[in-house]
């Protein structure tokens, strides 16, 4: 039998050729954009087809990243900055509804795709610059979530889906 956390969606989900920021101490900011997408293809093991991290490395620990919602706007309330996309943390799925911190270290399956959660996605100074200054500080502990890709699938942006934990 799975539990579920009811009320649970996946609003938005992205993906990039390229890293801006991922290995590029000391250089500037990369220019790949991240694409607004409203759907992802989930591959076991390898990740998320056409991401910058599809096959990164065996056993990679961020496969897949979630990003909520309610941090995005309580950032964007703290910080006073309402232009800037919840894609600026270059985090896979934004998700509503669920503290993604509980699911490290659990399996979960969103729309029959099962994922186990591996870390917090740790802010770094780059957060600053990509969304604005204070913005490293404020994510300290709700940076998002890495996880690795139990089972194939796809998942779509449709507002009415539930995460269960077996």
């Amino acid at each position: 039998m799975k539990l579920c956390q009811c009320a649970t969606m996946v609003r938005q989900l992205y993906i990039s050729a390229g890293h801006n920021f991922f290995g590029r101490h000391g250089k500037r900011e990369g220019e790949n954009s991240t694409m607004a997408v409203s759907e992802i293809e989930c591959v076991a093991g390898r990740g998320i087809r056409g991401d910058r991290f599809f096959d990164f490395k065996e056993n990679y620990n961020g496969q897949i990243t979630f990003f909520a919602m309610e941090t995005y706007e309580s950032l964007c309330e703290a910080l006073a900055v309402w232009n800037k996309s919840p894609s600026v943390f270059r985090r896979n799925v934004v998700t509503a509804g669920v503290d993604l911190n509980t699911f490290i270290g659990e399996e979960f399956e969103i729309q029959n795709v099962r994922f186990r959660g591996v870390e917090e996605c740790k802010p770094c100074y780059w957060m600053d610059q990509a969304f604005g200054r204070g913005a490293e500080n404020c994510l300290r502990g709700r940076g998002g979530l890495r996880a690795i890709i139990l089972t194939d699938g796809k998942l779509r942006v449709d507002g009415s889906d539930s995460i269960c934990v077996p």
